[in-house]
């Protein structure tokens, strides 16, 4: 779909607010071998989907992997089919590695889905050809062709059309996974992003008003800190290469970074507002840091111990070891304490403390 003819059904769904939200959509029976991945997806994997019978021949060893690779011209792809998943990227290589690690939680779903029904069913919606794509389920489709093959039918989540709104559709979902890689929902945040700015520009042009940040981050389904972090992680185009080449760093000691450049670079040049220059220096700058993998190592080799404000008293100290900490009233939101970074653990810890210390006093 081209730009214009994109803004332009938003401009007619914006006349009719319920349409924009709500698409119809009905549950059928698909076979699996009429869908097509979504390569823009943060799940997509450079697949090749094979026959159900060359699946069976490979895992009989009656097909080789040099046979199979021939006849799908497979080079720098993963072969997925029935019971067999062969990955034929560049051996040792970043996207290899990657693959690999969604490979295998492909084929831990596919061994769930044998012996128990999927819960979720994907979401698709068509396309020419008598084809469909998919929009969210990218992980359980692959799971679906591993366990039960690319002949067979499935239940799908089929729009009647695609939704206008499909990347912050993909977004809500691909957020929400943890096993994700990162580079993944960056770019899928992005994406996102790009329709709401899109749909914004249409708001403006019949005189509404566009989104808040709050609204924004509303239709993202994601809180207004999670907002803020991708916000800062995708400001700089070099955090997201740091990430597509294999960086696997926490975000929020990535957004300490990003945030410490940028201060350390206006103080140093004397700097309140950034030009298209100064940004570009400012990401070069992040990716040095981000990709100084001697530094990264030697700092993981040297462990630096954590530190506990004083416990006043031994009513306190008991509290802290034998109380179960997180359903106390400390202001500590547990859910978004980052366990592999030690200022976030660390922040935690002295807020506990402080409250235990305070509780006992009065």
């Amino acid at each position: 779909m081209n730009k214009v003819k994109y803004e332009q059904l938003l401009l007619s769904s914006l006349n009719n607010e319920d349409e924009l939200h709500s698409e119809s959509f009905e549950y059928q029976s698909i076979f699996l071998s009429s869908v097509q991945p979504d390569p823009t997806n943060g799940r997509f994997l450079p697949s090749i989907l094979i026959d159900d019978e060359h699946a069976k021949l490979f895992c009989a060893r009656k097909l080789t992997k040099h046979q199979l690779v021939q006849i799908y011209h497979g080079e720098n792809h993963v072969l997925i089919g029935k019971s067999c998943i062969v990955n034929c990227l560049k051996y040792g290589s970043e996207q290899w590695k990657k693959a690999n690690q969604t490979i295998e939680s492909i084929i831990e779903l596919g061994d769930n889905i044998s012996v128990a029904e999927m819960i979720q069913a994907p979401t698709i919606y068509p396309v020419e050809n008598n084809k469909y794509q998919l929009l969210t389920g990218h992980r359980r489709f692959f799971a679906l062709v591993y366990a039960n093959g690319y002949g067979s039918t499935a239940q799908f989540k089929l729009y009647e059309r695609k939704p206008l709104l499909s990347k912050v559709k993909q977004f809500q979902e691909n957020a929400s996974r943890e096993e994700l890689p990162q580079y993944g929902k960056l770019q899928a945040f992005l994406n996102a992003l790009s329709e709401i700015e899109a749909l914004n520009g249409a708001k403006l042009s019949l005189g509404l008003k566009k989104l808040t940040v709050k609204e924004t981050a509303t239709v993202l389904g994601i809180s207004m800190g999670a907002y803020d972090n991708y916000n800062v992680l995708t400001r700089y185009p070099s955090v997201l290469e740091a990430y597509e080449s294999g960086l696997s760093l926490p975000f929020l000691r990535v957004k300490k970074i990003v945030l410490s450049t940028e201060v350390e670079y206006k103080n140093k040049n004397n700097k309140t507002i950034l030009n298209v220059t100064d940004k570009k220096a400012i990401s070069e700058l992040i990716y040095l840091q981000l990709t100084d993998k001697k530094a990264q190592a030697k700092k993981e080799r040297i462990a630096r111990p954590i530190k506990i404000k004083p416990i006043n008293s031994l009513s306190s100290l008991r509290a802290l070891l034998t109380s179960n900490v997180t359903e106390l009233d400390t202001d500590v939101d547990w859910t978004r304490v980052d366990w592999n970074d030690q200022d976030s653990v660390s922040d935690a810890l002295a807020k506990t403390i402080d409250f235990l210390n305070q509780k006992d006093s009065n």
